[in-house]
């Protein structure tokens, strides 16, 4: 008799179990619309993966705001740089099959790399590379706003841009670092970024909706635009196109392709049945190599602490679960991906709101939900939204008249060139100075004697704030003979002509 309790107890939590999830999905699509209400966003798409079967999948608002077109869990978004994931796979399929190791310089498959010191070239591997640890940190500047005709040639570019950090010693997040990668990838194999990842990803994980590029996601039937807030009006932002930096930020895609994303790393590299990556690597990637920040919890009820990096992912402990993630955005899109190993759990939020946490909020309430912490309570969460990037109008570079520049405008006018950016123009047209890089054009407004600020003059993607303070120099003769960009701590532009 006892034994037949045991049995029917052990079935009775067995299905408990097996039914803990739906029922921590319970008013889940409320709490969605609620917090997308509070955010005012106009749409997300969500996929919820559990023991390797997506459990849940839905769109929410609208992919096309002005036509009121909804979005379904097909619907495709920019997902930033939850693409790191992806190169970082790349390079795990190169180390599996013995083409690479980790350990390995860049320099031993980019022949002509070289860093700015002999610290970092003695130093980096590929593994600081995709920790974040090569010092080499933001100069996103060198590719934004001076790209290379081919991803390999912005290398040449390297041995004249100054380090961020101490080389293996410091974290640093570094979206250069992820184009070294991918260039990798593509000298290795002998062919483009964008090209691997469809055939070693995409089509093996029958993420058959899913692309990198904007050009070609636009001429699918379920898309969303981009979207942001400027003074609590919802307004279409320009769409973002990735080129030398596509492999930290190119891809688009959707929900239900993500989930099948989230079931081959949960299943440690397999995807029905077909080993994609090694077991070796994706422990490799999911584990905390560097700590970030390893300070203890402030208080007894925070949720996250013990923040670490592995290959491509973020690590976290949530309310004592281990967590891997990774956020994104790009303009007008911003997007979370949680994985829980332990509890073999993942789930993906992606939003068209930019400037934004909404895709993290979310996630996060999900994944609580998920591990049973929510006391059937709301989640509680701290919102952050800011006003996307807008030109502003009737803007003229006025001098400042009690701190007059030492020169007529004439004299600032011409082209600097720095080997670690490339070259820019500034030109006087009517009473204004315009700075114009190989990319944009902007005004430069006056502020004090030899300073000047990038200001835009029309609408550009949400890529990164353009307001940059220029500071000219002038030599032992008075001549304006360069200027210093506030850019990676201040960079000098000497005046070519």
């Amino acid at each position: 008799m006892e034994k037949v309790l045991y049995l029917v107890s052990l079935l009775s939590f067995s299905l408990m179990l097996s039914q803990r999830p739906k029922e921590n999905l319970k008013g889940l699509d409320q709490e969605i619309n609620n917090i997308l209400d509070n955010y005012k966003a106009v749409g997300l798409s969500v996929a919820i993966v559990k023991n390797d079967s997506m459990i849940y999948s839905k769109g929410f608002g609208y992919r096309d705001y002005e036509k009121k077109l909804p979005v379904t869990p097909n619907t495709l978004f920019g997902i930033g740089s939850n693409t790191k994931s992806f190169t970082s796979a790349l390079i795990g399929m190169l180390e599996d099959g013995k083409k690479l190791s980790v350990q390995d310089k860049p320099s031993q498959h980019i022949p002509y790399l070289t860093f700015s010191t002999d610290r970092m070239n003695n130093l980096i591997t590929i593994e600081d590379l995709l920790e974040h640890r090569s010092g080499l940190g933001s100069v996103d500047g060198a590719y934004i706003f001076f790209p290379s005709e081919k991803r390999v040639d912005l290398m040449q570019k390297l041995p004249f841009l100054k380090e961020n950090g101490e080389p293996k010693n410091s974290w640093r997040y570094s979206n250069f670092g992820y184009i070294i990668l991918g260039t990798i990838a593509e000298q290795l194999n002998h062919k483009g970024w964008d090209e691997l990842i469809k055939e070693k990803i995409f089509v093996p994980l029958k993420m058959n909706n899913s692309n990198t590029s904007i050009n070609e996601m636009i001429k699918q039937k379920d898309f969303s635009y981009p979207y942001g807030m400027y003074q609590k009006s919802i307004e279409r932002v320009l769409f973002q196109k990735p080129d030398n930096d596509k492999p930290g930020a190119a891809i688009n895609s959707s929900a239900t392709d993500m989930a099948n994303w989230i079931r081959l790393w949960l299943s440690y590299g397999t995807f029905e049945n077909q080993v994609v990556l090694s077991k070796k690597y994706t422990t490799g990637a999911m584990s905390t190599r560097t700590v970030i920040d390893g300070v203890p919890p402030v208080t007894s009820d925070q949720k996250n602490f013990l923040l670490g990096y592995g290959y491509g992912w973020f690590t976290q402990i949530l309310k004592g679960h281990y967590k891997v993630w990774h956020s994104g955005g790009v303009s007008g899109f911003s997007s979370a991906v949680l994985l829980f190993p332990a509890e073999k759990f993942g789930l993906v939020v992606l939003s068209n709101q930019h400037n934004s946490d909404i895709a993290s909020t979310i996630g996060n309430m999900i994944a609580i939900r998920m591990l049973g912490l929510d006391n059937n309570t709301p989640y509680s969460y701290e919102m952050e939204v800011n006003d996307i990037l807008k030109p502003k109008k009737d803007i003229s570079s006025s001098i400042n008249e009690k701190k007059k520049p030492t020169h007529d405008l004439e004299a600032y006018c011409g082209e600097y060139s720095n080997k670690g950016y490339g070259t820019f123009t500034i030109s006087k047209e009517k009473n204004n100075l315009y700075i114009t890089f190989p990319t944009f054009k902007f005004i430069l407004v006056h502020q004090q004697y030899e300073l000047f600020s990038s200001k835009i003059i029309e609408e550009v993607p949400q890529q990164m704030n353009p307001d940059f303070d220029f500071n000219f120099i002038l030599d032992d003769k008075g001549n304006v003979n360069g200027v210093t960009m506030d850019i990676q701590g201040g960079t000098i532009f000497k005046k070519t002509k």
